[in-house]
């Protein structure tokens, strides 16, 4: 197996990304993700659901301007209270 811990993640900005969430299968994701990107341009598709149906994921496909923004980003969606996981 290849040990990539210590290696770090070498983008050029501005880039394409893509978060994935997981909520509640009840949650609006255009709500909760609007309450953390506010007016940042992004595009949300459904990705999948859960084996019972209980949660589905989302991709949020966006433009990041630099690494301080996308961990930035990544940090507060993983703090709402809404989102159960983040990747």
């Amino acid at each position: 197996m290849i040990d990539l811990s210590n290696k770090k993640l070498e983008l050029t900005y501005p880039c394409k990304w893509c978060y994935k969430i997981v909520l509640h299968k009840d949650t609006n994701p255009h709500v909760v993700v609007k309450n953390v990107l506010n007016d940042k341009k992004h595009n949300i598709t459904n990705s999948k659901s859960s084996s019972k149906g209980k949660y589905k994921s989302y991709n949020i496909n966006l433009i990041v301007d630099d690494e301080t923004e996308r961990l930035d980003l990544y940090n507060k969606l993983l703090k709402h209270k809404d989102i159960k996981m983040v990747i």
